[in-house]
């Protein structure tokens, strides 16, 4: 059975990290990182970029997913449940709520130029998490294999989906560890 403080918990990580990102789903991932692996350490690092890997390959966006995970892992359905309700519920009430005003402002030089100055926030904390996932996942030679043939797969066929990527690593993967 799950613990209260553990549902209250993850509510409020979950609904922390999904209302105080900006930029979509990818700019949530920093701050649910720090949530789950920093603040209450239900993963750890590597078991953080196993979840965002495994989760990575399902439809649906990202947030939710990672949600889903982590809370079914800290308490079962319950958990689930109460950590995917807290990425979108405030979000949707509040778009519900005050959809129409903050259309009213969508041109507002002044919301612009706020935009403008959270954009380089949500690049630096993009980067900060993709370092810290690679010091943990690139550490032999097949892992940094897999992971330059990756980024040229985005470079340079940009028409491939990242979900076959990720697919397409998981049975490299896969196989590298049978075939040993």
């Amino acid at each position: 059975m799950a613990h209260p403080t553990d549902l209250r918990d993850l509510f409020f990580a979950f609904f922390r990290a999904s209302n105080f990102s900006y930029g979509g789903g990818s700019a949530m991932i920093p701050l649910m990182q720090t949530e789950i692996v920093q603040k209450y350490k239900w993963l750890d690092d590597a078991e953080f970029a196993d979840v965002l890997a495994i989760v990575n390959s399902l439809p649906a966006p990202i947030g939710p997913k990672i949600a889903g995970a982590v809370g079914y892992r800290v308490a079962g359905w319950l958990g689930a449940f109460v950590a995917v309700t807290a990425t979108f519920l405030p979000t949707a009430l509040i778009m519900i709520l005050l959809g129409s005003l903050i259309l009213s402002f969508a041109d507002s030089p002044h919301l612009q130029a706020m935009l403008r100055g959270v954009r380089p926030v949500v690049v630096v904390l993009l980067a900060q998490t993709a370092l810290s996932m690679g010091r943990k996942a690139l550490r032999d030679k097949a892992a940094w294999l897999i992971a330059l043939t990756a980024l040229a797969c985005m470079l340079f066929l940009p028409w491939v989906h990242p979900a076959f990527l990720i697919l397409a690593a998981m049975l490299l993967g896969f196989a590298m560890r049978v075939f040993r």
